[in-house]
């Protein structure tokens, strides 16, 4: 909690940059879970091994339609939110996947992560995830990554599926670091921390949309029982590519 005499000056952070703070939420901290990278990164978070790619102009036109910084989500398209439903990539075949970065619309300097299990064996909670692998550990503000940015996240046997997950403002961009033990928002519902089942997706996977054989897929970055979340779902947007 904020001093009585910051209050005005934490309201005035508040109206100037909308989810920007989190004040009384403790940081998730996945007690079983051990972190790696996907590649090695450098002073400015960008991870080495990346491939570049043109983002398709349909699905372009797909998210500047459907997914708008500061609208909420909820409201305009409450079709996303009525399936219960993750927002995590089930393989049924022997794949090939890759991950390809449109945007990072966030106040935070947001790391992009993964973890896998089993289809048939979903996590129930986050002391079930045994192993979180950094993708892009700068994908939020100030970051290094530009539209197209791709990187292969590996090959995947059917019975497998992928979940994703954001870590709140893990990247310190002045001391250009990466911190695990901050707030997680995972695209298996179930795991994050919101109390409210109703409020506890963070990440839409767009399956009315289909380009080829990509997913689309975008996050909201805060915790959404805040009264101010703006529900945008327009903090991490990116799709997979499953060969």
């Amino acid at each position: 909690m904020k001093p009585q005499s910051f209050a005005a000056l934490f309201v005035i952070v508040l109206i100037v940059s909308a989810c920007k703070k989190d004040p009384g939420i403790k940081p998730i901290n996945f007690p079983n879970a051990s972190y790696q990278s996907l590649q090695p990164y450098n002073s400015s978070g960008k991870p080495d091994g990346l491939l570049k790619e043109t983002v398709p102009i349909p699905l372009l036109n797909y998210v500047q339609q459907t997914i708008k910084k500061g609208v909420n989500m909820t409201v305009s398209h409450p079709e996303f939110f009525n399936a219960n439903t993750n927002a995590d990539l089930s393989i049924t075949k022997s794949s090939n996947v890759y991950i390809t970065f449109v945007s990072g619309n966030a106040a935070y300097s947001n790391t992009l992560a993964f973890y896998t299990y089993p289809t048939s064996n979903p996590p129930k909670s986050d002391k079930d995830i045994k192993l979180i692998t950094y993708i892009f550990p700068n994908a939020g503000n100030k970051s290094p990554l530009s539209q197209g940015d791709k990187m292969l996240l590996g090959n995947f046997s059917s019975g497998t599926t992928i979940g994703f997950v954001i870590l709140q403002n893990a990247w310190d961009t002045a001391k250009k670091f990466l911190n695990s033990n901050v707030i997680h928002f995972c695209s298996t519902d179930p795991i994050n921390p919101e109390s409210l089942p109703a409020l506890k997706k963070h990440a839409i996977l767009y399956t009315s949309y289909t380009y080829d054989d990509k997913r689309l897929i975008s996050f909201e970055d805060f915790n959404r029982a805040n009264p101010s979340c703006d529900n945008d779902f327009a903090d991490a947007i990116f799709y997979c590519t499953v060969n």
